[in-house]
């Protein structure tokens, strides 16, 4: 109904109660109180790297300040299935990761994986989702980035498994090309399958509401394709 008046084919009456939704109005937030002088290093030089699950644990708060206040989106709370990493190494915090359910419609996604309506919507659980992507500002070690996307997608399919009693198949964030050239995914051979319409769920039409971004993926097996279109 909304979106047949959205789109100017009904005309519903106006909304005379407006039920409190405490999830519109999170609290943000708050700045992390952590060490951040400059970690400026090879990677080798940083030791092993300690990859933590931190959903719903004590290190949440930690970074979901961390997100808000230094990635350029800020922090917004994950619907669906979602996985947290964050990354320690000097014994500090350097990297924070968020995973979540994939969009549902993705054209280069859709076409790239070839599968039908009724395939994707059976089993695009199998498809996680890089919503966030975070190296701390003050964290300067070349080819970082491309080393931990590297490592996560080893141990995302059976952390997932763990937590949500199926694994995945596929990854895919996206990137802005107005803002960045995705090296360390392709470092890291991630694949870029071109670009988003610009159109999201608020979208009445054809034309573009935000802006345009470049749709990456890293199947995590060879036969993916089978595992996403075959019955369940």
């Amino acid at each position: 109904m909304l979106a047949l008046d959205r789109g100017g084919h009904i005309h519903l009456p106006p909304v005379k109660i407006t039920p409190h939704n405490p999830f519109l109005h999170r609290q943000r937030p708050s700045v992390p109180d952590i060490d951040a002088s400059v970690i400026e290093a090879r990677l080798k030089d940083l030791g092993p790297l300690e990859f933590r699950l931190v959903r719903r644990t004590v290190d949440e708060a930690l970074f979901n300040g961390l997100i808000e206040h230094h990635h350029y989106l800020g922090y917004t709370q994950p619907v669906g299935e979602q996985v947290k990493y964050m990354i320690h190494a000097l014994g500090r915090p350097i990297s924070c990761l968020a995973w979540a359910s994939a969009a549902r419609h993705l054209g280069p996604r859709d076409r790239f994986i070839g599968w039908s309506a009724e395939e994707r919507r059976r089993n695009i659980r199998f498809i996680a989702y890089q919503s966030r992507y975070l190296i701390l500002p003050w964290v300067r070690v070349p080819h970082l980035a491309s080393h931990i996307l590297g490592r996560v997608a080893q141990m995302l399919p059976r952390d997932w498994e763990r937590v949500y009693d199926h694994t995945i198949y596929y990854l895919e964030t996206f990137t802005d090309p107005t803002r960045w050239r995705g090296t360390c995914y392709r470092a890291a051979n991630w694949m870029a399958l071109g670009l988003t319409t610009g159109r999201g769920k608020a979208s009445n039409g054809h034309r573009p509401n935000r802006s345009l971004k470049e749709v990456w993926t890293f199947p995590l097996s060879k036969d993916f394709r089978r595992r996403l279109t075959e019955p369940v």
